[in-house]
């Protein structure tokens, strides 16, 4: 994504002066917010809006079982809402001031998990995890909510190779840039399995990770929300923004 740069002359009187048209490109990036396990849109909305308002067209949506749509959520499984996130990426697709070359996808826990599998279904430019969670790949297709808990904790607390999970073996293929937010805090999430995720990508353009401190993983805190959209939104602008200010020179 590229701004335009169009050399001219502007005539005065019996001279000319040099100037130079600088447009942007017609297309913009899409950016794709997925929310956690019990979670909605909600939060999402908030961000997406000034994200907005940098040039991109921002989608935020409910997985189904949440936030009193579709299905009971203690039938919902991982298939399906992996399915409901590649309808929404499909819909952002669609739109027509899109760039489809330029998708940035931004999950927290459950849907940070969810974002990394996308990255091996759907063409993604840009991956933002927050707490991004982790599950064993056996009992795909049962409710998501009779997952042992323990277990799931213990799985997270040592170090997962890449090829032994769906999500980690997309993340060690995927090529562009990765941001790893954690809570220093966290209940759910420990940091060794941010280390998983970290030691799984090999092939990115580019890593950011940060803690933010003190926070735990909902950011229940306001001071770490505020830190979390300060930390995404700076990212974003250097990684889909920034980009689009480089120039190309028509002639």
């Amino acid at each position: 994504m590229t701004a335009r740069s169009e050399s001219i002359q502007i005539d005065i009187d019996d001279e000319q002066m040099s100037g130079t048209f600088l447009s942007p490109k017609a297309k913009v990036p899409g950016v794709l917010f997925v929310h956690g396990w019990g979670g909605s849109q909600e939060r999402d909305l908030e961000r997406a809006r000034g994200i907005a308002g940098l040039g991109c067209v921002c989608l935020t949506f409910d997985l189904r079982g949440h936030a009193g749509s579709g299905i009971p959520l203690n039938r919902v499984t991982r298939e399906d809402n992996l399915r409901d996130l590649l309808a929404a990426y499909d819909r952002l697709l669609a739109h027509p001031a899109l760039d489809t070359s330029a998708i940035a996808v931004v999950g927290t826990s459950y849907g940070g998990y969810l974002a990394s599998i996308l990255t091996s279904l759907r063409p993604v430019r840009w991956l933002a995890l927050r707490v991004p969670a982790l599950y064993r790949d056996e009992a795909w297709h049962s409710p998501k909510r009779d997952l042992d808990k323990a277990d799931l904790l213990d799985y997270r607390s040592s170090l997962v190779r890449a090829d032994s999970n769906r999500a980690l073996h997309a993340c060690s293929t995927f090529t562009g840039d990765v941001l790893l937010v954690e809570s220093e805090s966290d209940e759910y999430v420990p940091h060794a399995t941010f280390m998983s995720y970290r030691a799984a990508c090999q092939q990115t353009h580019s890593m950011t990770h940060r803690i933010i401190d003190g926070a735990d993983h909902a950011l229940s805190d306001p001071v770490s929300q505020q830190a979390y959209t300060s930390i995404l939104v700076d990212w974003i602008t250097e990684m889909v923004v920034g980009e689009r200010l480089s120039i190309t020179h028509s002639r």
